[in-house]
Parts: structure tokens; C-alpha cells; sequence
């Protein structure tokens, strides 16, 4: 299988002001020096190339600018910081040597640029999400309609009737692929006038799926949905794993979303539902209690968003081999001896501690091996990595070499060499504060979650002492529902009654058509839109057509001859239309002596799908028309015969100059 070659840009800041940029490329393992940018120069090049990754020691680096530059991004590349997430980086240098990466001049831009490329085509850092995983979809129309009258309104509704097309198409292709969203609109002219579509799912799933237009009667624009505050999630599992908590997780998507969590040991560390849980926010969730190595549904398929979910922490995904029955996510919930609040609760925490039972078999050998090695302190981390697919002596030999990078380099003492003790005895004192400031912050942590359920708790207190302030308002809420619902009544009303007004007045039209019609004044005509094949075949199917009948067509534009001569074979008795017939129909009608008029020419009268004419005005017209065709003919013919005549005197001369001419060459002969 051919593999796609991959470009990765690495970026470190070598002035602030003006801001510039040191730039290095790797492109499948070849490093170059790209040279130093301006911002606008740099977004204009990453527009330009277009790469997987651009890769920074630290986001902070960019400033204010930060989210200019992820708005420009191409939707398919990466912004990656590589020091690791917030409040847990570490140096470009310690994370090289973890890597078997040298280092340079640490001063040197380059260098710096270059380590964040290598970092990053190893899988090291943290990608850095400035957008939810949802897209603002709108369609509307691309031109102003201007001022006018009928061209004007028919313009309109045809832009109107191509909004709704374009909605329907892109709900459509929504559907097929199976991706989530929620739609508006808003009516006009049988149409609509413009569509905004929620779709739950990032840039990168709509890509080739959804395309923007501009510029003509139609636009699409796609908006992703920025978040409120940047997310920051592990390019590769491993890295996660070293620096966070290790859990399964599982979840029961749908309107209210339920969400549990157990670490290794099958300890629950969360259980939460919420209604209208957006994805996130569910994703936010989960990066506050731990990384998930495993990501858990309780139904097979696995649902789309379930899919997303462990995509998006690059964990293993466990489905049953079947739907988990409502007795036996009973029986789970049964053996871990807990209560939870609601189905989608113990939805979630029967999913999670199913793919954990499926691991426990493993995960207690890992166990038994780990003690014998003396690595049980970091079992966690072993048995992540044995669950994202390594083998156990891979992941031992990793945690081991991870131990062993930590600890302090022995002095090397070389003649003119510089003391690095005190430097080693700095970054001593600085990992034991990190590691100091980790452990505190973790409480701090479980701190916080215990003060959240206390205030939750003080909170449905309040409410209970507040009921009847709570009444009123839901009171309120509801006056006001019902006042907007009054206010929609009576604009459907007034809508109503303006229709009714119109029908009554077609309605008098008819009856008055209807009279003139019995009274035997009056020739009813059977009325076409346009001059088509289809057309026709409908009102065969519907009405029906015989001999003698008069057609009132309203749009005769771009019928031809076979059309013309298929009313000819039907012996219509007449053709009326709106608009000047084209010439092929009119010179088959005029062959077959089939007579034809405008509406004007006649007085047509016509309410909606119903017309007629005058009988008197009618058959006067085309008895004047038929004689008028008469005298032409005859007329034709009389030019036809004297033709003929004159075509044989000429003959007749020729011929007798032929014989005078033989005759003449015979006597010189002779």
C-alpha cells in the first residue's frame, strides 16, 4: 500500500517586533530550512503548501494573534504544541533526549524549529482545537432581486426554488453519510429563502462532502463554531497516557448523553448524564477526569458519535458482539454494588465495565508480570500501552527507559568543560516542584469536583425553598408562550382571510364563466403551462383530449415540429396561446390547416386552470383565418401553375434551338 507523503512545519519566534518567524520543513524524513517569515507571510505559505502539521514549542508564542492564525488554517492541518498541554509542558530539550533526538544551540531558532518538526513526526504534542466539532452550514440567495414587476417576481421564485433545491441536496448527502444536524428555514414563494444547518461534525468529515459557493444566485457558507476557550488533545495515545490518568470510558449518546468512567483497577472515577450535551462539552468531560485508552458503547453497531469520541482521543473502541440486554446491564450494574440516577447512567457504566471485564483477564497477567519486574508503580502506564497495541516487553522496556531518562546524568568532567551541577541540581529541584505542584493540583482538583457537588446539592435546596417563586416564573413563561402563539394565529389569520378574499373574487370569475359556458355562448378551452411532451401526456391522462377541441397554452416556448404534428394527428380544433408560437409549430399548423391565435387576439378569459372564450368570437376568427389561408393557397397554386408554364416554354425553346442547330450542322455535310 502506497503511503502519502507527509509535511510537517516547524515554527519558533525570532523577533516580536515586528513579529518573525524561523520556519523549517520535514517532508518523510527530510529536514530544510525554509527561511524567516512575517505572520501574513507565514499564513499566506501554510495557505500555499498546505502541510499535515505546523508545530510550535508553545502556542503562547503567537499572542494576539493566535486565533487569526487558527482561523486561517486549511481545514486538513494540524497547529501542534508540542511541549505538551497547559500547565503540564515540558522543555523542547528533555523531550528530544527522551527521544534519542541531539540538540544543538538551544539559543538558535532553527534548532528550535527543527526539534518541534522531529517531535511532531514522532507523534510528541498536543493538538491544538480552536473549533467544536460543529459547522454552521447556511444557504441563501446570492444576488439582490432589485425593484420591478413580473420578471422580477419570477425571478425570485426561481432563486427561491433553487435555495430549496440546494438544501434538499446537501440534507440528503448529510443523511447518506450518516452525520447528525439539526436545519431551519424559512419559507418564500412556494421555496425557500434560506436554510442553516447545525451539523455535528468537524471540518475535516465535511471536506468533499459539502462545498462552499459564491457568487451566483445560490451561496453556501460554512462556518465552523469556534470554542469559548482552546482544547488541547494528544497527537498520539502514548504521550497522553505518560502524563494523565488512564480510563475506560463509556457512553450512551442521544438526547440526554450519559457518560461513565473506570480507571484499570475497575474503580468508577465518574458517572454524569446531562440533556443536550454537546460534543465538546462531552469531550471536556472526559479530558478533565482522565485519558481514555477505551472507549465503550453498549450496542453494536457503535453509534456515530461514540465512533467520534474515540477518534478523537485515538483510543480503542469496544463494541459487544451484540446489544447488551436490559437484564444483563442489570446484572453488571448488580456486581459493582452501585445506584445510578437514570437508564443512560447505567447505560454508559454497563458499557464501560463490560470492555473492562473483556481486558481483566490481561490486565491482572500484566499485573503478576509487573510485580516480579518491579515496575507495579507503574502498572497504569504499562497496561495503557498494552491496550494501544504493544506488546508487554515493548512496554515495559519503555517505562524502564522513561525511569531511567529521569534519572541525573552522571558528571562528565573534560579538561576546560563548564560545571553543570548547579544546573542539574536546578532542574532536580524544578521536576520535585513539578511533580509537588502535579500532586497538589490533583487535590485541588478533587477539591473542586466535591465543592461542585456541594453546590449542587445547596443549589436543589434553594430551589425547593424557592417553589413558588419558580411557579411564577414558569407562569410567565407560559403567558408569554401563549401571547407569541396569539400573535402567530393572527398573522396566519390575516394570511388566511387575504386568500379567502382572492378565491372568493376567482370564484365569481368561475361562476360567471360557468353561466356563459351552460348558456352555449361560451367555448370552454383546455389549458396547457407549456408546449411539452409531458405536458400533454397530463392532460390526455387527466382531461383527456378529442377532435375538434381548442388548446390554451400558456408558454409555448422551444416546442418543435413532432410535438406540432402529434395535435395534428389528434385533429385539435384550434390553438390558442399567451406568447407568438415558434416558427416550426406555426408552419406544420399552417400545412394542416389547423388554426392558431394569441389570447389578445381573442379575449381570453381565465381564472387559475380554467378558460374560455367567446363561441362568436371564436368561430368568426377562424372562419376569417381558414379563408384568409384559403386565398393564400389558391393564390400559391395560381404562382405554381404559371411557374410550370413558364419553366416548359422555356424547355420547349431550348429544344427547338437544339434541332435548328443539328439541322444546320447536317446540311454543311452534305
Amino acid at each position: 500500500m502506497r503511503v502519502r507523503p507527509i509535511l510537517i512545519l516547524g515554527l519558533d519566534v525570532i523577533s516580536e517586533n515586528p513579529k518573525r518567524f524561523a520556519v523549517v520543513s520535514w517532508f518523510n524524513g527530510r529536514l530544510e530550512r525554509k527561511g524567516e517569515f512575517t505572520l501574513y507571510r507565514l499564513i499566506r505559505f501554510i495557505q500555499a503548501k498546505r502541510p499535515d502539521i505546523v508545530a510550535i514549542d508553545s502556542v503562547t508564542e503567537l499572542g494576539e494573534d493566535l486565533r487569526k492564525f487558527l482561523r486561517a488554517l486549511p481545514p486538513e492541518t494540524k497547529l501542534v504544541q508540542v511541549t505538551g498541554r497547559p500547565g503540564e509542558q515540558r522543555s523542547l530539550q528533555s523531550l528530544a533526549r527522551e527521544h534519542g533526538i541531539r540538540t544543538a544551540d538551544r539559543f538558535d531558532p532553527y534548532e528550535e524549529a527543527k526539534l518541534s518538526a522531529l517531535l511532531a513526526s514522532r507523534g510528541v504534542g498536543y493538538e491544538v482545537l480552536a473549533f467544536e466539532d460543529e459547522v454552521i452550514v447556511r444557504v441563501t440567495r446570492g444576488r439582490s432581486h432589485g425593484k420591478g414587476g413580473w420578471s422580477q417576481d419570477r425571478y425570485r421564485k426561481r432563486v427561491h426554488n433553487l435555495v430549496r433545491d440546494k438544501v434538499r441536496e446537501i440534507e440528503d448527502r448529510l443523511r447518506r453519510a450518516d452525520i447528525p444536524f439539526d436545519l431551519e428555514t424559512e419559507e418564500r414563494d412556494h421555496g425557500l429563502a434560506r436554510g442553516e444547518f447545525r451539523v455535528y461534525a468537524s471540518r475535516e468529515e465535511l471536506a468533499g462532502l459539502i462545498r462552499p459557493m459564491r457568487g451566483g444566485d445560490v451561496e453556501v457558507r460554512i462556518q465552523p463554531v469556534e470554542r469559548a476557550e482552546l482544547g488541547f488533545a494528544p497527537l498520539k495515545g502514548e504521550e497522553a497516557v505518560r502524563e494523565r490518568r488512564s480510563i475506560i470510558v463509556g457512553i450512551d449518546p442521544g438526547i440526554t448523553v450519559g457518560i461513565a468512567a473506570i480507571d484499570l483497577k475497575g474503580n468508577i472515577v465518574a458517572l454524569h448524564s446531562e440533556r443536550n450535551m454537546p460534543v465538546g462539552e462531552v469531550f471536556r468531560f472526559i479530558s478533565e477526569v482522565g485519558h481514555p485508552v477505551v472507549v465503550a458503547t453498549d450496542v453494536s453497531p457503535a453509534p456515530g458519535f461514540v465512533e467520534k469520541i474515540a477518534r478523537s482521543f485515538k483510543a480503542n473502541l469496544f463494541v459487544p458482539r451484540e446489544s447488551l440486554r436490559v437484564e444483563e446491564k442489570n446484572e453488571l450494574l448488580r456486581g459493582l454494588g452501585i445506584k445510578v440516577e437514570d437508564d443512560h447512567q447505567r447505560d454508559a457504566l454497563a458499557a464501560a465495565y463490560k470492555a473492562y471485564l473483556r481486558l481483566k483477564p490481561k490486565l491482572e497477567h500484566i499485573d503478576a508480570k509487573l510485580r516480579d519486574a518491579g515496575l507495579s508503580k507503574k502498572a497504569d502506564e504499562v497496561k495503557a500501552l498494552v491496550i494501544q497495541g504493544y506488546n508487554l516487553g515493548e512496554a515495559m522496556q519503555r517505562v524502564a527507559a522513561r525511569r531511567e531518562d529521569r534519572r541525573p546524568e552522571p558528571r562528565q568532567e573534560e579538561s576546560g568543560s563548564v560545571d553543570v551541577r548547579p544546573y542539574l541540581r536546578k532542574i532536580r529541584e524544578l521536576e520535585e516542584r513539578i511533580e509537588f505542584l502535579e500532586r497538589e493540583n490533583e487535590e485541588l482538583r478533587g477539591i473542586i469536583r466535591e465543592q461542585r457537588r456541594t453546590i449542587e446539592r445547596l443549589e436543589r435546596r434553594i430551589a425547593d425553598y424557592d417553589e413558588e417563586v419558580r411557579r411564577k416564573v414558569l407562569r410567565e413563561r407560559e403567558l408569554e408562550a401563549k401571547v407569541k402563539r396569539i400573535e402567530v394565529l393572527e398573522k396566519q389569520l390575516k394570511e388566511a382571510k387575504a386568500v379567502i378574499e382572492r378565491l372568493s373574487r376567482d370564484l365569481v370569475q368561475v361562476k360567471r364563466m360557468n353561466v356563459v359556458e351552460i348558456r352555449g355562448s361560451a367555448v370552454p378551452l383546455k389549458v396547457m403551462n407549456v408546449l411539452s411532451w409531458r405536458e400533454l401526456e397530463r392532460l390526455e391522462r387527466e382531461v383527456g383530449i378529442r377532435r375538434g377541441d381548442v388548446l390554451f397554452v400558456l408558454n409555448p416556448a422551444g416546442a418543435g415540429k413532432a410535438i406540432a404534428e402529434e395535435l395534428v394527428e389528434k385533429g385539435i380544433g384550434a390553438l390558442i396561446t399567451e406568447r407568438p408560437l415558434p416558427e416550426p409549430v406555426r408552419e406544420v399548423l399552417r400545412e394542416a390547416h389547423v388554426p392558431f391565435f394569441t389570447s389578445e387576439e381573442l379575449d381570453v378569459k381565465r381564472v387559475d386552470e380554467f378558460a374560455v372564450v367567446e363561441r362568436e368570437t371564436l368561430e368568426g376568427a377562424i372562419e376569417e383565418l381558414l379563408s384568409r389561408w384559403e386565398r393564400e393557397d389558391e393564390r400559391r397554386e395560381a404562382e405554381k401553375v404559371l411557374r410550370l408554364l413558364e419553366e416548359y416554354r422555356l424547355e420547349r425553346k431550348k429544344e427547338l434551338l437544339r434541332r435548328a442547330e443539328e439541322e444546320a450542322r447536317a446540311g454543311r455535310k452534305t
